[in-house]
């Protein structure tokens, strides 16, 4: 399947089965992780996996729409560094690779926005100098998983302009 492929068909699952992620299949979507890019290949990132059902439960519960967290495989805990703001997109497009890479294999995921990043910081023994604002759930979609129908994505000519501002295609 190409990249453009999984991509089309991509849409978030945040109702898993209880089928547990076999290990080779967890390494095979952090290593596709490890090889975003990142700014002068810095590689700002982290990755704490979290497999431990009660530490789950406890970060679906670090952000108003986490709760998917706590009936994931696993879930993969975003780490950057505190003081670099560029990073933030440097682990957005980790983020992005761990997601399409599940998605060809099967697994399913969704993001979840950590709105205590100091409670996860202290769950997880995440140094203080380090950056936990976003975790992502995995895990095989459960038989009753329907994608949310939300009107689809914008056209292209909508969200893109040419060499300016609100500039038209020639």
């Amino acid at each position: 399947m190409s990249v453009l492929e999984v991509i089309k068909r991509h849409h978030a699952v945040r109702q898993f089965s209880t089928d547990p992620v076999p290990d080779d299949v967890m390494l095979a979507i952090l290593d596709a992780g490890r090889r975003s890019q990142s700014s002068k290949n810095t590689q700002p990132w982290q990755f704490v996996v979290v497999t431990d059902r009660a530490r789950l439960e406890a970060m679906s519960k670090m952000g108003n729409f986490a709760g998917h967290l706590a009936g994931a495989s696993f879930a993969v805990l975003l780490v950057g560094l505190q003081e670099h703001n560029w990073n933030s997109f440097d682990l957005g497009q980790a983020a992005s690779y761990l997601q399409l890479a599940a998605d060809e294999l099967g697994v399913g995921s969704c993001i979840a926005a950590i709105y205590y990043p100091e409670q996860v910081k202290e769950l997880l023994n995440i140094p203080a100098d380090r950056s936990a604002f976003c975790a992502i759930s995995f895990g095989y979609p459960a038989p009753e998983h329907r994608p949310a129908q939300m009107g689809g994505r914008k056209p292209v000519e909508e969200v893109a302009y040419w060499n300016a501002w609100e500039g038209e295609r020639s």
